[in-house]
């Protein structure tokens, strides 16, 4: 990608604070994308994402908002998408609220679906009409394993990201003619503060390639995603697992 502030691409990356959301922003702004990093409340987080994504030649706006909540998105979103649509958006905000079903409460439930799935309506409701305007753009969901094999203690969590493989093949069936790709990247387990409790020994035996996934890991593919220029995936979920679903 050209280096010109004109010509550039803007990438709106959902959760971008931190972790995986982290990792992706720096890759899309190496590749020359313009920032939209969106983030709930960890501003000091978000402040150095800005710092190392500006270092790169890029901008890097910094969004603050709540993805369940639709009126919040609306509100940060409406306005900017009606000058600039962004070319990539990637969803990756998630939180866990581990336990076992029988023991889970409504609220263990309901913040967990409001914020990994509902969260996906939100945002792709606020800035779909603008791509399907420009008739371009890429979209990725980040997924995750749980939500391909399910995964014991992780009832809500499983669903809510076995629905973002749903509803993404769905939209992917509704805006491909519109020139607008859109891919689901389901990552195993990659060092990052919703794993590290995990013990590596017990992950270590299930995965062929015998390491833990890292978050670069998982940047580096939805980098090709959004920045490929002769792309044919599409309505796609791709393991980032090291063998773990085969």
């Amino acid at each position: 990608m050209t280096s010109d502030a004109s010509s550039r691409k803007v990438a709106l990356v959902v959760g971008g604070s931190r972790g995986i959301g982290r990792a992706i922003v720096v890759r899309l702004a190496r590749s020359g994308f313009d920032i939209w990093c969106t983030y709930r409340g960890n501003h000091e987080a978000a402040e150095e994402v800005r710092k190392e994504v500006e270092t790169l030649g890029v901008s890097c706006d910094l969004i603050p908002f709540d993805v369940s909540d639709y009126e919040a998105v609306r509100a940060a979103l409406a306005p900017r998408v009606e000058e600039t649509s962004p070319y990539a958006l990637v969803y990756n905000a998630g939180i866990t609220r581990d336990n076992l079903l029988m023991w889970m409460s409504p609220d263990e439930w309901n913040a967990v679906l409001r914020t990994n799935l509902d969260g996906f309506f939100n945002v792709t409701r606020a800035v779909l009409f603008s791509m399907l305007k420009a008739r371009k753009g890429r979209i990725v969901a980040i997924s995750s394993a749980s939500g391909q094999l399910g995964q014991a203690g992780q009832v809500n969590y499983a669903a809510s990201k076995a629905g973002l493989i749903g509803a993404a093949r769905s939209l992917a069936r509704e805006v491909g003619k519109k020139n607008i790709v859109v891919n689901v990247v389901a990552p195993g387990f990659i060092e990052t503060e919703l794993t590290h409790e995990i013990p590596a020994e017990k992950v270590l035996p299930l995965v062929p390639l015998n390491r833990l996934g890292r978050a670069e890991d998982v940047a580096s593919l939805v980098n090709f995603l959004c920045t490929e220029e002769h792309l044919y995936i599409h309505g796609q979920t791709i393991g980032v697992n090291g063998g773990l679903a085969v």
